[in-house]
């Protein structure tokens, strides 16, 4: 088996879908049906078509699951019975969407009395949603939403304060199956409209040639320092992770390259993997688009998407600062140099090559931060993207530098009509870039890209979207039982005597619901559960969410589930249980920064905080923002042992002393931090003078 062919293998470990569509006539079958999703989904949210959102909700389910449950037996290797199987689960599937559909107006009238076909029909969903969750993901988020719908369905027999009032069977498969509060709800109508638009933005730009523009980018940046390979992962999976919807698959994309690269200059294989993990579940965290989330949260707590990114710019920063910084480290330590600089490539001449792939991402940026929607400003970037992939087609077939100049600059008034007549100016230049690239052998080849990438796209969105159909369970329960609130009572109790230990609970809780959640369902469940009992504590809106978002995030770095560490196992050549515990050290500010921005808001640009009000709010952010890069830079000198020659044991602890005294937010913690780094800085320059004695 050569290289490619394991690359292949260890991804689908991960992603049974990550190997495509199968080259078969069932496989060429799917890959249209996906195109065909893609499509729906564009004409909805440019609305083209403006069906009633339960009805959208409804045929989107009905998609994923009719795509989905074929692409995974095909994936699985299921023999014909297996096959069988799926297809009538996928046929389920749609028909419970077609029920949605036609039985739309009728629903409405009797809701609160289903008669039995809508219990047959409510039943046949939760079980079709269960079971391709359960194929496509694992266990983990099945047991979850399983355990929540017997607390609905049971739940009346616990003790007090578990228990609640007990609800009918047919108040419960309406609550998940019908309306606008279970499999239907929020996480699915997110999933039908900015989920899937921003995913399908991604796969176009990928398909385009941004992750070649990333790479080239990164090592020509850094691929020459200390520690180069490292450095490029960290830079390059930080920027894809940016586009991308999921850590996981960021992992398997961008892992393939640069963990051989990082083992081939000497990182240990669990480091390596560490690193990759580290790097792509921080690109989730990274504005602007921050995996979709940062969206979501905006709508979530009615504030605008600005005021998301504000909050969650220096975290990130400080996330990717000590990923260096713990990278640096171990290459010193190990004397591990960086590629010849006249190897790599030079991220000019990259960024001059594809410097119109960055246009799209660009104009999103503006049009979110001047106020637009997330639908409008994907839906402006998508359309932008699809303008320049077969823009770029016809351009080069023009014979001369001049036409060419001409052909974008009416292109680039074609899309600005945009803002004048809507999106149909933009759909008729579409049509007709279209119809030219069908005669032009370079244009067909670029049409065969864009199709790849709708189909693709729907691929991607699989996994999320029928996640984001399961989370509807969880959702609806809380919603029907309170479960939440219970929940926030106990946390709230415990953080009246100690906030600490509260936060601690809601991490532990965070990082629990998060196992092997991708990024958006997980975030949905956890600010539910938990986000509000914080809020209650005097956290502030924005902290809350962030601190319950970064744990659920990391839940994907830490034992047991730890998936996307187990996802660069393979391609490490290691076990995934140790590159989880290197990359828990490699991304240590992911863990440290939350807990420090509860006590010192202004660590995410918020308002309040007893530092700001006594010393005022720039200088608060400034005092915190160097206590926390003091502390990351001593738990990285501690974890590694070395600091430009190798630390003895006592400096170590000297130095993880002093940086959990800079974390903490106690009486007289900073004074003692900062008189313990002193010591440790006295300690190092007393070492060295006798070193060159």
């Amino acid at each position: 088996m050569d290289n490619k062919e394991e690359a292949a293998v260890d991804a689908a470990v991960h992603d049974p879908l990550a190997g495509g569509f199968p080259q078969s006539r069932e496989g060429r079958a799917l890959f249209w049906l996906a195109v065909a999703f893609s499509v729906w989904q564009i004409a909805f949210a440019a609305h083209v078509i403006n069906p009633s959102s339960q009805i959208a909700r409804a045929v989107h389910v009905g998609f994923l699951l009719a795509l989905g449950f074929p692409l995974l037996a095909i994936a699985r290797g299921f023999g014909p019975v297996g096959r069988s199987i799926a297809y009538i689960l996928a046929a389920a599937g749609v028909a419970v969407a077609a029920y949605q559909w036609i039985e739309y107006t009728p629903l409405l009238l009797r809701a609160g009395d289903p008669n039995t076909l809508d219990l047959v029909v409510g039943c046949v969903l939760l079980i079709t949603v269960f079971v391709a969750a359960w194929m496509l993901m694992g266990p983990a988020l099945p047991i979850i939403a399983g355990t929540f719908f017997l607390y609905a369905m049971f739940g009346q027999h616990l003790p007090s304060p578990l228990n609640h009032r007990g609800y009918a069977f047919e108040q419960v498969i309406e609550q998940m199956s019908f309306g606008t509060e279970g499999i239907y709800g929020i996480p699915t109508y997110v999933s039908a409209t900015y989920i899937f638009l921003f995913i399908l933005f991604g796969a176009f730009l990928e398909k385009a040639g941004m992750i070649k523009l990333f790479t080239d980018v990164s090592l020509g940046m850094v691929g020459h320092r200390m520690g180069g390979a490292a450095k490029v992962s960290v830079l390059s999976s930080g920027l894809m992770g940016t586009i991308s919807g999921s850590g996981v698959a960021n992992v398997v994309t961008t892992g393939q390259f640069t963990i051989p690269l990082m083992k081939s200059f000497g990182y240990r294989s669990a480091f390596a993997g560490g690193v990759e993990a580290t790097s792509s579940m921080g690109g989730q965290i990274m504005p602007p688009v921050m995996g979709a989330v940062a969206f979501i949260m905006a709508e979530t707590l009615g504030v605008d998407y600005v005021e998301v990114v504000k909050a969650a710019l220096i975290p990130a920063i400080l996330y990717f600062a000590g990923a260096f910084w713990m990278v640096h480290l171990e290459a010193g330590k190990r004397d591990l140099r960086g590629l010849a600089k006249c190897e790599l490539p030079s991220p000019r001449k990259a960024l001059k090559e594809g410097w119109y792939l960055l246009l799209p991402l660009a104009v999103l940026v503006y049009l979110l931060f001047t106020g637009y929607t997330p639908l409008f400003a994907g839906t402006v970037g998508l359309s932008l993207t699809g303008l320049l992939i077969l823009g770029g087609s016809v351009a080069l077939g023009l014979p001369n530098q001049v036409l060419r100049v001409i052909f974008w600059v009416v292109l680039a008034l074609v899309a600005a009509a945009f803002f004048e007549f809507g999106i149909w100016a933009v759909l008729l230049a579409i049509a007709v870039l279209i119809a030219i690239n069908v005669f032009s052998k370079g244009g067909r080849e670029t049409l065969a890209l864009c199709r790849d990438s709708l189909a693709d796209g729907a691929r991607t969105a699989l996994p999320v979207g029928i996640a984001c159909a399961l989370v509807g369970v969880i959702i609806g329960v809380m919603t029907l039982t309170g479960a939440a609130t219970t929940f926030g009572q106990f946390i709230v109790g415990v953080g009246k005597s100690s906030l600490f230990l509260s936060l601690i609970l809601t991490m532990i809780t965070c990082i629990v619901l998060g196992m092997g959640i991708p990024t958006i369902p997980n975030y949905i469940i956890t600010s539910s559960i938990a986000g509000p009992a914080l809020l209650d504590l005097g956290v502030p809106l924005i902290v809350s969410h962030m601190f319950v978002f970064y744990f659920g995030i990391l839940a994907d770095l830490t034992p047991p589930v730890a998936l996307a560490c187990f996802a660069a196992a393979p391609i490490a050549k290691e076990s995934g249980l140790k590159i989880s515990f290197e990359a828990i050290k490699v991304a240590a500010a992911g863990f440290v920064v939350p807990f420090m921005a509860v006590y010192t808001p202004a660590l995410m640009l918020q308002d309040g905080g007893p530092l700001a009000a006594s010393i005022g709010y720039w200088p608060a952010v400034a005092y915190i923002v160097i206590k926390a890069l003091l502390a990351l830079s001593l738990w990285g000198v501690a974890v590694i042992g070395w600091l430009g020659r190798p630390l003895a044991i006592w400096e170590r602890a000297l130095a993880m002393v002093a940086g959990f005294t800079l974390i903490a937010a106690l009486p007289l913690t900073d004074e003692i931090g900062f008189a313990l780094v002193a010591a440790f800085g006295a300690a190092l320059w007393l070492g060295r003078k006798r070193a060159m004695a």
